[in-house]
């Protein structure tokens, strides 16, 4: 046993954890912990937002694989993080949050910023662990990451601010001593009835998903496409799990996707679905086409049992690491079926759809507009991203447009807002990103809404010299909600109209660099301008707010029905309205 405060006790488990930053916003409750960290090796980045600091760690972990690790004030510093966590929950994202609480012999009095933090997380988290004594301090921390890991989301760790003070003893342990890094590739069993499946499958395709990130098992993806002449969908906002340019690569599903991922797993016989829960958001249909497949045998992966069949039945389902999983169908199939030949019908179906959907895009991004059509800006951007871009979207009509126009080759490039879908996601997230890879070119693609919950952060970009490229799209609306009202509501505009100020000369008073397109032959040299000055940059670009894509939840909607008779003119069909 080691003799150490219980703040120095802290601090070692996170250096013995590789934490190399903690990302928060200052507060008396942790000060003695906070005056460690220097001497720890531990930055401390402060943010603007605490909501921010949540959404930065959620980019970092999804890049690194490490865990991210975020702190405030007690009482409002850590609520204030409530939807920021929600959103890695979600994500899957390894994360633990360091929340201090009012002292411990106050407890119950609702003194100053005390609040139940513990109770409010409790079920955005995969545990809201409370420390009971300071001589527990570090242990209860080491069994958030050991959670945080295993069952890959946020972690929350409620510590009366009285605890990070005294002397305590402790081991001081190394992870490898408290929990296990590596997991297993499924019951031998399930794997042979995958494997056969598999290897008798006329119309194989393989859906990756964030599991496939996670393992980093791309390369195992790829050889099992090749080997079974297998077409490769990605799962709704990781259009970076499978390279853009591989030849069985059909591009992602779900809301705004690829309609040649679709069309091709609409003719599926074995869905091999590797590393994805196949969410319900992720696998609603779109474009009109109910394309998930009914009849085909589904061989679902991942790691958490709680997601296999949850949404769609499945004919075998494995809990495994996908990697893992991976490797171990591929020897299964190749054992099965030696010297298996490509398929040549394969590959040139995949390069017909692919083509037609390109061309399909292409012509949607050509429709004019006023002063620019958003598809065009998009279209513009992603011919001119350099192939290492790590690109940040945020939720709402032109972010979420991106998903048919932006293409990965790399791994690890693409951070999205995912199913939580919350504003303000994109930039942070983009901040995490750049701490993570400090060298490599980071875009955030934002619609105008979004970006009013999120510029204050441009301060900490520059405060922190984190280049980040922010591409705002305004088109002066709540773009995504008033297609809502364009569809079901008869053009009555309630809420979704919003006025925005100069973006760009708001950056440059801020201290960063800001610039304006008007026309969409100058974006990629704006673009490139902007990534050349390592600095952080705000690229303003005004669309069209005419031009909208579909609603989200078209499903979830309906025209109005008005029973009383004041509200009979907003009825949808109003003949059945008395008087």
């Amino acid at each position: 046993m080691t003799q150490l405060s219980a703040s120095e006790a802290v601090a070692e488990v996170l250096v013995q954890e590789g934490v190399t930053h903690v990302a928060g916003i200052v507060g008396s409750a942790f000060m003695d912990l906070l005056d460690v960290f220097p001497a720890a090796g531990i930055q401390f980045i402060p943010v603007r937002h605490e909501q921010s600091a949540a959404h930065m760690e959620d980019a970092y972990g999804r890049i690194t694989g490490r865990a991210g690790v975020v702190i405030g004030q007690n009482g409002p510093g850590i609520t204030n993080m409530v939807t920021s966590v929600a959103a890695a929950n979600m994500a899957h994202t390894p994360l633990v949050v360091l929340s201090p609480k009012a002292g411990s012999a106050t407890l119950g009095w609702d003194g100053f910023q005390e609040a139940d933090t513990a109770a409010i997380f409790q079920p955005i988290t995969k545990a809201a662990l409370r420390v009971t004594h300071p001589q527990r301090i570090a242990e209860v921390v080491r069994t958030a990451f050991r959670i945080a890991y295993s069952e890959r989301g946020p972690v929350l760790v409620d510590i009366p601010r009285d605890y990070f003070y005294g002397v305590i003893e402790d081991p001081v342990l190394a992870p490898w001593q408290y929990r296990a890094e590596q997991r297993g590739a499924g019951s031998p069993e399930d794997l042979e009835r995958a494997a056969q499946l598999l290897g008798q499958a006329q119309h194989p395709v393989i859906v990756a998903g964030r599991g496939v990130l996670d393992s980093r098992a791309e390369a195992v993806v790829q050889q099992l496409a090749d080997y079974l002449s297998a077409p490769v969908a990605t799962s709704y906002l990781h259009n970076d799990a499978f390279p853009a340019n591989h030849p069985l690569a059909v591009g992602p599903i779900g809301y705004m996707g690829s309609k040649a991922a679709m069309q091709t797993l609409q003719q599926a016989d074995v869905v091999l679905a590797l590393g994805t829960r196949l969410s319900v958001f992720g696998t609603l249909p779109q474009y009109d086409l109910d394309y998930f497949p009914k009849a085909a045998a589904i061989i679902q992966v991942d790691v958490n049992p709680r997601n296999i069949g949850r949404v769609h039945p499945v004919q075998v389902g494995i809990v495994g690491d996908a990697r893992a999983t991976g490797e171990r169908l591929l020897a299964l199939i190749q054992a099965q079926a030696p010297g298996r030949r490509p398929d040549a019908a394969r590959f040139e179906a995949v390069r017909a759809a692919n083509a037609a959907w390109a061309d399909e895009i292409e012509s949607l991004a050509r429709v004019p507009g006023t002063p620019m059509n958003p598809r065009r800006a998009l279209w513009e951007l992603s011919r001119a991203l350099p192939e290492d871009t790590i690109v940040t979207t945020d939720i709402g009509n032109v972010a979420s447009t991106a998903n048919s126009y932006l293409t990965f080759t790399q791994p690890r490039t693409f951070i999205a807002a995912l199913t939580f879908g919350n504003c303000g996601f994109a930039y942070p997230a983009a901040m995490g990103a750049q701490v993570a890879e400090p060298t490599a070119p980071v875009v955030a693609i934002i619609g105008d809404g979004a970006w009013g919950m999120s510029l204050h952060e441009v301060s900490t970009a520059v405060e922190q010299q984190l280049p980040v490229v922010a591409c705002v799209f305004v088109n002066r609306e709540w773009g995504a909600e008033m297609r809502n009202q364009v569809d079901f509501y008869d053009n009555r505009f309630v809420g979704t109209p919003i006025q925005t100020p100069d973006f760009a000369a708001v950056a440059q008073a801020m201290g960063a660099q800001g610039l304006t397109v008007g026309n969409p032959d100058d974006i990629g040299a704006a673009l490139r301008e902007a990534l050349a000055s390592r600095r952080p940059t705000v690229v303003q670009i005004p669309v069209d707010g005419t031009q909208l894509a579909p609603p989200f939840r078209r499903d979830a909607l309906q025209k109005p029905t008005r029973l009383l008779p004041k509200y009979a003119h907003l009825d949808a069909q109003a003949a059945h309205i008395p008087g």
